[in-house]
């Protein structure tokens, strides 16, 4: 798994790429405070290579907590930033400083 981040000079912005790596999966997406958890607001497109990616434009000087959804399982992004607790879910969600 993978996030890179580019900030835009022209607009406070950050795009925000997710990658995935699940070969075998048939869908991933990513939901988070940006999204407002929705799990059908960023659906994640598969790379020939076996890859998921997707890109968000995000406004920068935030923290949005987030995780991905692959094959209907909730996981986290191991190269986060960061984790933070949440009791509604009673677990660590992924953490992206932008």
């Amino acid at each position: 798994m993978a996030i890179t981040k580019q900030y835009l000079k022209s607009k406070p912005i950050c795009k925000v790429t997710f990658i995935v790596p699940a070969k075998e999966a048939k869908s991933v997406s990513v939901a988070g405070e940006f999204n407002e958890w929705d799990t059908k607001a960023t659906i994640l497109k598969k790379l020939k290579n076996g890859n998921f990616k997707g890109t968000v434009d995000l406004p920068k000087d935030n923290k949005f907590e987030f995780k991905y959804l692959v094959d209907g399982e909730w996981t986290n992004e191991m190269e986060a930033d960061g984790y933070q607790w949440n009791d509604f879910a009673a677990a660590d969600n992924s953490l992206l400083v932008v």
